[in-house]
């Protein structure tokens, strides 16, 4: 074994060793930071070791990061063990498909970002255990810098084999759901440009709607968002450098497929017709990024009320009790409005009603929040700017946005839904009108 890949381990183990045996401040960092984390998996063995290797790099103990402490508690390291440990806050866990089988390691390719890795075996186990794997094989794993172009890995792996197209990207979407941190932790360039779409989309909500918010009843919104959404697809296409000007018939001819079958492609994806047409006609070479289509769900659509929120940060937010729970505030006796109880514990519980909507609310109507809440948990010293946000992360919602589902998605991973879903309908017939449920990043 490599020198450095076995200096690495070393130090690894002393790390892991450090961070275990800690008390104090160091010990209770890393139970709250396992108690956030717990219900992500299932709490098995790899489960835990993979919050141990997480917290080692992304923790925070005060201003200082796990590593750091070891740093400062050990004079005996060297500078270049100091580098090599620092260089370890750049580690992140992805979803990766093995391209090619080396004598020492595994060289791999990021599925989110379509970025490769040379990745070194450290350690003996870890060998044997990478000795069954071919080329093709999917893993979910971390992976640390070694030098500037090798990694190492660190933590324990998910070893998921071969998967179809239709898999993969249900893994794909497992992955978004679970890791959403860590979507394009090594192509800032890809995050930067998702966050940028999200702020884009929300400018052009407020352009189209006059508003950040909306409420109309679920059918006129539809019909909104359509509309909405076919001015969405026109800017995607122009900022593309794709023409429009043809129409769907004059590309189904050039493209030696039907009308029909690009519009059915086009509700597969989630993605306006022209959009497709323009992708078929192969002229989006230079697009990194798709935006993905937007619908009010299905079940919103016949609904009495729906309140749309826009934001730049935390994204479009579907709302069909908005106005109600805002008259729960406002009501002299709230317990007199019928499901009053209900909807409270429902926007402290489900994860669709993100701490902005809080805010939001919080912002609005900050006395009567604060004294509806008072009585509904029964804490009459509940006071809303201080205890606010410890209450929704005590609900598991996050108080920072991770990237909304809005935020355009890199071209190679649109297209394996695509083709996903195609493989999908090939095999599986559905009935007529019968719709297709999408996974991953697409919403519909």
């Amino acid at each position: 074994m490599d020198v450095l890949v076995k200096r690495a381990h070393t130090l690894k183990q002393a790390l892991v060793d450090f961070v275990l045996d800690a008390e104090g401040e160091l010990a209770q960092a890393l139970e709250v930071y396992a108690a956030a984390q717990s219900h992500k998996g299932n709490g098995d063995n790899n489960q835990q070791n993979l919050i141990i290797d997480r917290f080692i790099t992304e923790g925070k103990v005060g201003d200082s990061s796990p590593i750091e402490l070891f740093i400062a508690s050990d004079a005996d390291l060297t500078d270049g063990d100091r580098n090599l440990l620092n260089s370890w806050h750049r580690s992140f866990i992805g979803l990766f498909t093995i391209t090619q089988i080396l004598p020492d390691g595994l060289e791999l390719m990021n599925w989110l970002t379509a970025k490769n890795y040379i990745v070194k075996s450290n350690g003996s186990e870890k060998q044997q255990g990478i000795s069954r794997f071919q080329p093709g094989d999917i893993l979910l794993t971390r992976i640390s810098p070694l030098t500037e172009n090798e990694w190492i890995f660190s933590g324990p792996h998910t070893f998921l084999g071969k998967l179809g197209k239709p898999k993969l990207a249900v893994a794909i979407g497992n992955f978004k759901d679970n890791y959403k941190s860590h979507l394009y932790s090594d192509a800032p360039d890809l995050l930067e440009e998702a966050w940028r779409s999200v702020e884009q989309y929300h400018q052009q909500f407020v352009d189209f709607f006059g508003s950040d918010e909306v409420t109309l009843p679920g059918y006129q919104l539809n019909k909104k968002i359509v509309e909405f959404q076919a001015i969405i697809s026109e800017k995607y296409l122009q900022a593309a450098g794709l023409d429009t000007s043809k129409s769907l018939d004059e590309v189904a001819a050039e493209a030696g497929i039907s009308q029909d079958e690009i519009a059915t492609a086009a509700q597969e994806v989630g993605v306006d017709s022209n959009v497709v047409s323009q992708m078929l006609n192969g002229k989006n070479g230079q697009q990194k990024m798709v935006a993905p289509k937007v619908d009010l769900p299905a079940e919103l659509r016949k609904a009495e009320q729906v309140t749309t929120i826009s934001h730049p940060r935390w994204g479009l937010i579907f709302l069909p009790t908005y106005t109600k729970f805002k008259n729960i505030l406002l009501a002299d006796d709230w317990h007199k409005i019928e499901g009053a109880e209900k909807l409270m514990r429902y926007y402290l519980e489900d994860k669709s009603i993100n701490a902005y909507i809080w805010h939001r609310l919080a912002q609005q109507y900050p006395n009567q929040l604060e004294k509806v809440l008072q009585d509904f948990l029964q804490r009459p010293d509940f006071n809303l700017s201080n205890d606010l946000d410890k209450l929704l992360q005590d609900y598991g919602k996050p108080i920072e946005p991770e990237l909304p589902e809005i935020a355009s998605v890199p071209l190679h991973l649109h297209n394996l839904f695509q083709e996903a879903l195609a493989e999908v309908n090939k095999t599986k017939p559905k009935a007529k009108g019968q719709k297709q449920t999408a996974k991953g990043f697409q919403r519909g």
